[in-house]
């Protein structure tokens, strides 16, 4: 009965993990509704899978605004209202998305999340969302979407402090797009140099306990850190590279531009690379 039961549950799992492939394909993604909380397979197949849609729609968001603001500039009015409305459709298709992650995150994910590991992974992803929504999003909206932003991601740091060593890969990876999150939305980049710098710090200070099968996660997100700290103290830190966020755990299945976060999507402004959820 035992072995019956055990072959079930692993078929089960088994059938789940299928299901987010599949979802990745199609793009759909209720396979985090199924019961129980996923495994780390599962759940970094989920945010990979989310990181594809959105990215892309990020990316088509900076292109189309930069292009906007070029065409007002020169005054080409009949262009503008094509391009304000392509912007829109975009809008509308990226609050769709980051609205279907964070009911996905609420509803099913952090309320069954049980290691420090795993509610630290929900808290910053749900922080992702609300700053991709404060992206495009103006007045009380904006404003709203910031603040579920900052409470998110302190609630993720709070249990990552004590749950999580300095140089966890998700405890580093939050620490990256808290930053970039203080640097882009809040536009404070002293509070940003401040938590990437004591990130960094505290990840050097303890570098000699990293596990091996970590070592190469921490230390890229720790050269992440380094770059973002670089970019934000330079002279000329409005022009150049953009900033740096986290890679999907997953990164094999991340399309190119996911890899390193938006350099090639808007090559004229810089910004700070941020780490994926």
């Amino acid at each position: 009965m035992r072995s019956g039961l055990t072959t079930i549950l692993t078929m089960q799992r088994e059938n789940k993990t299928f299901l987010a492939r599949l979802c990745e394909q199609a793009e759909r993604y209720d396979v985090a509704n199924i019961g129980g909380e996923l495994t780390v397979d599962e759940r970094n197949l989920l945010s990979v899978a989310y990181k594809n849609v959105v990215g892309t729609r990020r990316a088509s968001w900076r292109i189309i605004s930069s292009i906007e603001q070029k065409e007002e500039t020169k005054g080409t009015d009949e262009h503008v209202g094509i391009i304000r409305d392509y912007r829109q459709k975009i809008e509308t298709e990226l609050e769709k998305v980051c609205q279907d992650v964070l009911d996905v995150l609420d509803e099913a994910l952090i309320p069954k999340a049980e290691t420090g590991e795993s509610k630290v992974f929900y808290y910053k992803m749900k922080g992702d969302y609300h700053r991709y929504l404060a992206e495009f999003a103006s007045g009380p909206k904006r404003k709203g979407a910031a603040t579920a932003a900052h409470e998110a991601y302190k609630s993720a740091t709070d249990v990552a402090q004590t749950e999580l060593t300095p140089t966890h890969p998700i405890r580093l990876g939050l620490a990256l797009n808290f930053s970039v999150f203080y640097y882009e939305i809040l536009n404070s980049p002293d509070r940003a140099c401040h938590l990437a710098k004591q990130a960094f710090d505290d990840a050097i200070a303890e570098l000699d306990s990293l596990s091996e099968e970590s070592y190469r996660d921490s230390t890229l997100i720790m050269q992440l850190l380094r770059d973002n700290l670089t970019l934000w103290t330079s002279s000329d830190g409005n022009d150049g590279e953009a900033p740096k966020e986290d890679k999907p755990e997953e990164e094999a299945q991340a399309p190119a531009s996911e890899a390193v976060a938006p350099a090639e999507e808007k090559p004229e402004e810089s910004k700070p690379v941020e780490a994926d959820s």
